[in-house]
């Protein structure tokens, strides 16, 4: 562009000059016509770096998830094809589920029994109402008993004492005393029992026993539902719209949840546009202004696109707590840069951008719009430049 300006400034001087001679060509010409154009494009460049800051370092950023089972088993099935698309979820691959079944089968059964068990132990409860009414009444009939067999044994005293009676009638009475006075002491422990079994609850006001079986009720829950869980990892679906890459999952390998070895590497169509600033550029770009981009894989052709943010935190600006610090990422942005994020827009919205894509574009602020023209016909000119293969090999 600065080429195409010196050359139409060149233009006009040669027919001011030397074609109708309308100014004489002298020492004061030549120092104004050669300093003019300097002093104009530099001014013009720095101006227009400011209101239509351009970046060569465009690029697309897609999200990598590293795909990793999280069960360990033999793969049984792996569905798909590297670098063909995938919509979200899409089966990956299929781990054999026969042992998991089997966990399930077996803590479903335990489950099963455990609530058999529980509603013997709320039975039981409901006995121990019925068994301590009885010993109630048992204790009271004992009690009831004594009281007459001692009656009985002071009246055969009494007959005895006087010669109306003999020893034998008041020593059998004495017996049928003990005995009834035992009588009373077991049924009373009896009855303390059963209070003991009714009192003894826990906070939620469940029985002892009913607790107990409950919380071994939700101890296999928890199990059966560990398994199932297990069970449910032997399908691994895609998370996302997007392609595999790094494909190292066949099936009859053991798979196994080691990070380290993914067993894929899954690429999510979700891309991030990022052009790369120096920091004294992007002091006038805002949320919503307009850009164009130029991408080597689309020869020729302008996109369009708007700014979505200004990405204000770098790797650089990162304060490590601790003997390690976090890493910059895949796409580190430079030291002393920061980078903006653009969506594309209009008809470009939809445009296939391959990961990794390079390019270059340029953002047109609110300011001296009527100059930004020079950095459209700049940035059309460098993606024309882009058909160009340089290369003798």
């Amino acid at each position: 562009m600065e080429l195409l300006l010196l050359g139409i400034y060149s233009f006009f001087a040669w027919l001011i000059f030397f074609k109708f001679k309308w100014l004489p060509w002298n020492i004061v010409s030549q120092v104004i016509t050669i300093t003019l154009p300097i002093v104009g494009l530099t001014v013009l460049i720095l101006v227009l770096n400011v209101v239509a800051p351009s970046s060569a370092d465009v690029r697309v950023i897609n999200y990598v998830v590293s795909v990793n089972p999280r069960v360990a088993g033999l793969v049984t099935e792996v569905p798909i094809v590297p670098n063909r698309p995938i919509k979200k979820g899409d089966v990956l691959f299929r781990i054999d589920p026969t042992p998991f079944e089997l966990d399930v089968k077996d803590f479903s059964a335990q489950l099963a029994q455990l609530r058999a068990q529980l509603v013997t132990a709320q039975a039981n409860t409901r006995n121990l109402q019925g068994q301590l009414k009885a010993a109630i009444g048992s204790t009271q009939g004992v009690a009831s008993q004594l009281e007459l067999a001692k009656l009985r044994v002071r009246q055969f005293r009494d007959l005895s004492e006087s010669g109306a009676g003999n020893a034998f009638d008041l020593e059998q009475a004495q017996a049928d005393l003990a005995n009834l006075q035992a009588q009373l002491d077991s049924a009373r422990a009896n009855e303390s029992q059963v209070r003991e079994k009714l009192a003894a609850k826990t906070p939620d006001g469940d029985q002892d026993e009913v607790a107990n079986v409950k919380a071994q009720i939700a101890r296999v829950e928890s199990q059966l539902a560990n398994a199932q869980w297990s069970l449910d990892q032997t399908v691994y679906y895609a998370p996302a719209d997007g392609t595999v890459v790094s494909l190292a999952l066949r099936p009859g390998m053991m798979a196994v949840p080691f990070p380290a070895l993914p067993a894929m590497n899954f690429v999510e169509d979700e891309q991030w546009i990022l052009a790369i600033y120096n920091q004294n550029e992007v002091r006038k770009i805002e949320p919503g202004q307009e850009a164009e981009l130029a991408f080597r894989m689309h020869p020729g052709r302008v996109l369009k696109a708007k700014v979505d943010s200004i990405m204000w935190a770098t790797a650089q600006g990162q304060l490590p707590i601790g003997g390690m610090n976090a890493t910059s990422g895949v796409a580190p942005i430079p030291p002393s840069s920061l980078a903006v994020r653009l969506l594309m827009d209009g008809k470009d919205k939809d445009i296939f951008l391959a990961s990794g894509a390079r390019g270059h574009g340029a953002v047109y602020t609110e300011s001296v719009e009527e100059i930004q023209i020079l950095r459209k016909v700049i940035l059309r000119i460098g993606a024309k430049l882009d058909w160009l293969i340089l290369k003798l090999h």
